[in-house]
């Protein structure tokens, strides 16, 4: 397969698929072919697998044979179904027969004759041949010598559960068999099970030997026959379906996840891998989803991005609700349409797609505006949209304006009321703001939204006060945390520790629901007189971090966890031994066990307990270093112009300078001096000098810096990278993920630096300069076996040459 078929196979599988058969099928129109195609290739995964099988061997196509995987052979069946004459059907790798239908060993196909049926000697006669059924004991059976009972399965099961529920009517449990299990020798195996180990349909379930006993358990308590019990989940214990096998038994989902838990090769979270790159390593699912490669057009917006709908029409990214049906501005035809972030009117999903010469320029280029016949192109199309508004032409006009600036006043007139003096200052001056913002659209949607704007209503009529403390009698969510940092921006609000305040609401909440007073007031010492203690004197002034706020609820909720596992245990802190502590870390259905170490030290060390559980050394990266990849995507980074240059820079950063996420985010326009001739970084206690073309990198974007906040966002802001809230910096999970989407593993890739870099400097100059706490770079200095004298001597030469 050519580069170019690889690339299109990911970007375009049901396209390339399409002209591969259209090169050898003459029959069928490319309409039926694509329709065949999509039919046969469902999801993206299976789609892009179709359409490289297809553009590794063409050849398939006309001789039919394996190996290939299963979707080519559906997919020939189906086109041949359809029509086609010159595309063969699937062929037996056996016999060649021509196949309707087909049997799968590994990549090969055959027919029923030639299948992949095992031959095993026969428990009744003894020859070797075609494994007809099992028996009982699960040994093989020949045709001729089937394992027969003699007894009516159906009678068998009533006799069982009728030794439970005596009342258990014959015919409901008849037809409650029957639609369990439609083959009698299904039913003849739910027999033997259940005669055998009664107990599986009084709790015991999870050690059935066939999936069908858990539906019949199911479909038994449905129909109400008494003494039947549902089974639990053996490692969590939650009474939830269980079907997946695990060593020897039955479990949950959510269990079966727990088991496959990787590392994240991309961002380093330890979560069930979602799929795995071409190197086989894993990916979850955000990184899955957030791949370059599998970003597509929203139909709405027309940006790409993550798919969050799948219409008939088309993708919908998470910013765009359904489409609705109304008049497309460009080709005049009653269709579901988005609205044009460029004109503001609705266009629907084929012309957003469609390419014609501008008549303005004349250039060919894709169309955003004007009609089929007079199509206009981005770079001719006028940015005001608000110009033909009727409202806004003529004041005097009877009828509601139609574009998005008057909808947002009548908006804002529907939720604050008209302007007045009466309107509290911080209002008046959000709705100012928003009145004037640079995307009305975006604007008019947040103020829809059913989580804002009651609350804005509620502050105008002064039914709720204008104070964060009312705000935090709402549920939290993040709708209400974006309108409180807006109102904060615009000055309604004082500036506050967010992430402080949610932690103390939230230490408040797990006390206050606390019952046993021993347990609450360990609690407090802990939560409120330790964690939160030691952050705000570590902190010393300065905000909390996500990473704080995550890091202390998950400590404190692994407390909580061990002190309620101690009480159904009727165990104290106090008479807790050392064996009932490894036999709560060992047991699989404990929650938050590997947080609840940094508790057990501090009741240790307060003499509360006797129990301990060690702290993990760090002893150096646990995942591979890879100093080419880090070079090779720097080296990207640094020359290509067709990525953004905030991304550039903020992946160089990490790079280069090691720099982690968390960091990144929080780097303001001051730690960047821009001279005439140089531009400085300051990333610990000593500047560093940016090369070219990192420092043209960053003179850029601390020039044009600018975050997706639409509302509230009234100065230029003070950090190097804007988040999407007014006044906040990007996130740390937003940043890695378009860190990811360049190909760097964030944690991976900073290793990878930091221990090249260890073993060149010494630790006093990394952690002067870098930022780096000196016991961390000392701890990496010696991993990496830096040579110091090295260094010393480099310096030397420099200052005598």
């Amino acid at each position: 397969m050519t580069t170019p078929d690889h690339d299109r196979a990911v970007t375009d599988p049901i396209g390339l698929a399409t002209d591969l058969i259209m090169r050898v099928e003459k029959e069928l129109g490319p309409e039926t072919i694509r329709a065949v195609v999509t039919t046969v290739g469902g999801g993206r995964a299976k789609s892009r697998m179709l359409a490289a099988a297809l553009a590794r061997r063409p050849a398939v196509l006309n001789d039919g044979r394996s190996p290939a995987p299963r979707a080519v052979g559906d997919l020939l069946i189906a086109l041949r179904m359809a029509g086609a004459q010159a595309t063969s059907s699937p062929v037996c790798a056996e016999c060649g027969k021509h196949l309707r239908t087909l049997q799968r060993r590994g990549q090969d196909w055959y027919c029923g004759v030639c299948g992949p049926t095992a031959f095993e000697p026969c428990a009744g006669c003894g020859n070797t041949r075609r494994v007809s059924t099992r028996d009982r004991a699960g040994r093989a059976r020949c045709v001729r010598c089937r394992d027969i009972d003699g007894r009516e399965p159906v009678a068998v099961i009533h006799g069982v559960i009728a030794g439970l529920d005596p009342h258990a009517d014959l015919d409901v449990v008849a037809d409650v068999v029957r639609r369990s299990a439609q083959r009698p020798a299904n039913q003849q195996k739910i027999a033997w099970a259940l005669e055998a180990d009664s107990s599986l349909l009084t709790g015991n379930g999870h050690l059935a030997p066939f999936p069908v006993i858990l539906r019949l358990i199911d479909r038994l308590i449905d129909a109400g026959v008494a003494g039947i019990t549902r089974p639990a989940c053996p490692r969590c214990h939650r009474t939830v379906r269980i079907s997946k096998p695990l060593d020897g038994q039955r479990v949950c989902r959510n269990c079966i996840a727990k088991s496959r838990i990787e590392e994240c090769s991309r961002c380093g979270t330890r979560r069930e891998p979602a799929t795995r790159d071409d190197h086989g390593r894993p990916l979850c699912p955000n990184c899955l989803a957030n791949d370059p490669a599998n970003l597509e057009t929203c139909i709405s917006c027309g940006r790409r991005k993550v798919v969050s709908t799948r219409t008939p029409n088309g993708p919908l990214c998470p910013s765009c609700p359904s489409l609705r049906t109304t008049t497309c501005s460009i080709c005049r035809q009653e269709k579901p349409c988005g609205i044009s972030r460029t004109t503001g009117r609705p266009w629907c999903p084929d012309c957003q797609r469609r390419s014609a010469p501008c008549s303005a320029c004349g250039n060919a280029a894709p169309i955003v505006s004007g009609t089929l016949d007079q199509p206009v192109c981005a770079a001719c199309t006028p940015s005001e949209i608000w110009h033909i508004c009727p409202t806004c032409t003529d004041p005097d006009y009877p009828h509601p304006g139609q574009c998005a600036r008057c909808l947002i006043n009548r908006r804002l007139n529907e939720l604050l009321g008209p302007p007045s003096e009466v309107l509290h200052p911080g209002l008046e001056a959000l709705r100012n703001n928003i009145a004037t913002t640079e995307h009305p659209i975006t604007a008019r949607r947040w103020l829809n939204k059913p989580s804002v704007s009651p609350v804005l209503a509620d502050l105008a009529a002064g039914r709720r006060a204008l104070t964060h403390e009312a705000l935090d009698e709402l549920p939290d969510s993040p709708p209400l945390a974006h309108l409180r940092q807006v109102l904060v921006s615009v000055g309604a609000l004082p500036q506050r520790d967010e992430y402080m305040a949610r932690l103390e609401r939230l230490l408040t909440g797990l006390l206050t629901s606390r019952q046993d007073p021993e347990h609450r007031k360990i609690l407090h010492r802990y939560a409120i007189w330790h964690l939160v203690r030691r952050l705000r004197r570590r902190n010393a002034g300065k905000p909390l971090t996500p990473q704080q706020f995550i890091s202390a609820r998950q400590r404190t909720r692994a407390a909580i966890a061990f002190l309620s596992w101690l009480a159904a245990a009727e165990l104290t802190l106090e008479t807790c031994q050392q064996a009932d502590l490894e036999r709560w870390l060992t047991d699989d259905s404990a929650t938050h066990r590997y947080h609840a170490g940094h508790f057990i030290r501090w009741a240790r060390t307060n003499k509360l307990t006797a129990v301990h559980v060690p702290a993990i050394r760090w002893n150096g990266p646990t995942q591979p270093l890879d100093d080419e990849h880090r070079w090779h995507i720097a080296r990207r980074l640094l020359h290509d112009d067709a990525l953004k240059p905030e991304d550039r820079l903020a992946g160089l950063l990490l790079l280069l300078y090691i720099q982690g996420p968390a960091a990144i985010s929080r780097l303001t326009t001051e730690d960047v001096e821009v001279g005439a001739q140089e531009v400085r970084l300051h990333l610990g206690q000593a500047p560093i000098h940016l090369p070219e073309p990192v420092a043209a990198l960053a003179r850029h974007v601390a020039a044009n810096r600018k975050g997706h906040a639409t509302i509230g966002a009234l100065a230029p802001s003070p950090w190097l990278f804007p988040g999407g809230q007014p006044g906040r910096p990007i996130s740390t999970t937003q940043l890695t993920n378009r860190l990811n989407q360049l190909g760097i593993r964030p944690n991976q890739d900073r290793s990878t630096a930091l221990f090249q870099l260890a073993t060149e400097l010494p630790a006093a100059l990394l952690a002067r300069t870098l930022g780096l706490h000196i016991d961390v770079a000392v701890a990496w200095q010696r991993l990496s076996a830096g040579d110091w004298a090295a260094y010393a001597a480099d310096v030397s030469q420099r200052g005598t040459s």
